[in-house]
Parts: C-alpha cells; sequence; structure tokens
C-alpha cells in the first residue's frame, strides 16, 4: 500500500517519488534483516564445562539433603567463573537443564532450557531474546521505528490535506489508514525501544532490571555496569562500523562477564572460609577473567575498584567464623 500511495497516490513529484523509494526500500530491508536474525538465531546454552561430571551428577541426583547438594555443587563450581549466587548465597543450579548456571544465565520455561545472558522471552519474535540475538532485537526495534516514522511522516501533510477537503477520494482510505497504524505502532515500539536503550547503557538485562543479581557481597543492581561507553561496546562490539548491521559483534561468549567488584589482574585473591565445625563447606577460589573481560577493563581500573570494595566492605571477624584471604600467582 505505501508503494502504491508513493507511485499511483497523491505524490506528483518524480523526484520526491524516487527519494522516499530509495528510503522506503532501505528502511524496509533492514528492518527485515534485523527481523530474521532476531527469529532465526538460536539461543546461546551454557557449555559443557558447566555440566556435572557423570559421578558428580549421580550423588547430586541421590543426595536428598540440600546441604550435601550444595556441598557438590561449590566443589564443581569451584573451578569455573562465577561471581554471583543465588539469593540464600547458594550456587545457581537448574534441575531442569542439570548445569550450574554461569553469570546471568537463566531457564526460560517457553523454550525449556537455560539461555546465557537471558533478557526475555519475546512472542513477537517466537524466540528467546539473550546473549546471541540482543544486537539484533535492539537493532529490529530501531530500523521498525524508523520504518513507522517514515510512512508517518510522508502521510502526514497529506492527512493535514484530507482535514482541509484538499485531497481527492480516491487517496482518502489510505492516507488514514497508512498514518494510523504507522503512528500507533510508532508510540509502542519508541516506549520499547527506549527502554531497551537504557539497559543496554545500565549494563541490564530486563530480569537483572526487575531483580538485581546477587554477588558474594550481596546484591547489586550495577555490578555488571563498566560505565557507558563500554556497556554499549559489550552489546554492538568495539568497531562503530558494524553497529548498524544485523551480524554478531557483541563482546565476550557469553559465559563470563566483567564486573565492577573483582579485579582482572593475573593475581587473585582466594577467599578461604572456615565456618564451625558442624558446617562443611568446601573452599572455592575466584577463578582469573576471561581475555574478553581483561579487555574490557584495564588493570589499573580493576585494582581502583577492588581497593574501593575493601575499604567499603570491611571484612568482620566472628568467634563462630574467621576469613582468611591469600594471595596466589601463577608461576
Amino acid at each position: 500500500m505505501v508503494v502504491w500511495f508513493l507511485l499511483r497516490g497523491t505524490i506528483i513529484s518524480i523526484g520526491e517519488k524516487i527519494v522516499y523509494l530509495i528510503f522506503f526500500h532501505l528502511s524496509f530491508v533492514m528492518f527485515v534483516w534485523s527481523y530474521w536474525k532476531t527469529i532465526f538465531t538460536r539461543p546461546a546454552n551454557p557449555s559443557k564445562e558447566f555440566c556435572l561430571p557423570k559421578a558428580e551428577k549421580e550423588r547430586y541426583e541421590k543426595e536428598e539433603r540440600p546441604e550435601s547438594q550444595q556441598e557438590i555443587l561449590w566443589r564443581a563450581a569451584s573451578t569455573l567463573p562465577l561471581y554471583t549466587r543465588t539469593g540464600a548465597g547458594a550456587i545457581r543450579y537448574c534441575d531442569r537443564c542439570q548445569v550450574i548456571k554461569p553469570d546471568r544465565c537463566h531457564h526460560c520455561s517457553a523454550c525449556d532450557m537455560c539461555v546465557l545472558k537471558m533478557d526475555h522471552h519475546c512472542p513477537w519474535v517466537n524466540n528467546c531474546v539473550g546473549f546471541s540475538n540482543y544486537k539484533f532485537f535492539i537493532l529490529f526495534l530501531a530500523y521498525s521505528l524508523v520504518y513507522c516514522l517514515f510512512i508517518a511522516a510522508t502521510v502526514l501533510q497529506y492527512f493535514i490535506k484530507f482535514w482541509t477537503n484538499e485531497l481527492n477520494n480516491t487517496a482518502k482510505f489510505h492516507v488514514l489508514f497508512l498514518f494510523f497504524v504507522a503512528a500507533m505502532f510508532c508510540i509502542s515500539i519508541l516506549s520499547l525501544f527506549s527502554y531497551h536503550l537504557w539497559l543496554v547503557g545500565k549494563n541490564r538485562s530486563t530480569i537483572e532490571a526487575f531483580r538485581a543479581p546477587v554477588f558474594r557481597t550481596g546484591s547489586d543492581k550495577n555490578g555488571f555496569s563498566l560505565g557507558f561507553r563500554k556497556n554499549i561496546a559489550q552489546v554492538f562490539g568495539d568497531q562503530k562500523k558494524y553497529w548498524l548491521l544485523p551480524t554478531f559483534t557483541s563482546q565476550g561468549d557469553g559465559l563470563t562477564f566483567p564486573t565492577r567488584l573483582v579485579s582482572a589482574d593475573a593475581e587473585q585473591a582466594t577467599v578461604t572460609l572456615h565456618p564451625d565445625s558442624n558446617k562443611c563447606v568446601p573452599d572455592v577460589s575466584v577463578s582469573p577473567l576471561s581475555e574478553s573481560q581483561n579487555r574490557l577493563l584495564s588493570n589499573e581500573q580493576h585494582a581502583n575498584n577492588a581497593e574501593d570494595h575493601l575499604a567499603e566492605n570491611p571484612l568482620k571477624s566472628a568467634e563462630s567464623e574467621t576469613i582468611t584471604i591469600s594471595m596466589e600467582s601463577e608461576s
């Protein structure tokens, strides 16, 4: 209907028609491309290293006490790069998928799988929006907004002529239909697009916006925020020339993410907890960050963050629990 309106409708100028048609088809192609990538990009899942070994899985299934099950999970997670916990401070484990959940990973009941950096399940694309297709989803919203704005702006002058009775009767229905439909979608898409741009700037997912991630030091809604520019780069990548193209350029592997609370230095602080003799909790060491994390955060910034964190949250000792901090360097 838009093409008919441009070619056979009320627009008379040939130059105006050519400009409108070029912009229309360009925005339409980008809209369809990003929509296609959002729909048919499979959500990323946790790798095999987050699955329990066969022997540990059998022990976990046979154990009836939650405390014993957690002991098994703590041992298995000691070599994994995990920084988030459950609300109770336990290891995040999916009984359905039988995997230890990486940071920012959640189980989607609609897809029946654990999705890396899950944002939400979108019924409009019939797919989970997460690490593998979040950039495509943002571009889909952007190009659909541009597409609707273009149609509404193109028809606006003829919509005004309709109310002043300067428009012929054959085009009245098309003008009314195009303008109201485009304007309606513009309003709805603009609100959703603005919200997700705000999430990208804060480096949060929709799930994390409603429920803050829990770290060893407690919940922190800004735990993954690295600053506006680095937050944008995590989703769209380092090279700005690819930002507007529906190609995967997001940083990282979806399994590990840099945080404001840990250091990227080669020497990692190992925190060993010695609780009551009646409780047995295995020691857990913090694994070094991935290469993608080191690229995002400089060593100097991490050192400053670590010092600020220790200054604000001093370790408290009690009679029933002592905390020992030792430094281990890689040989």
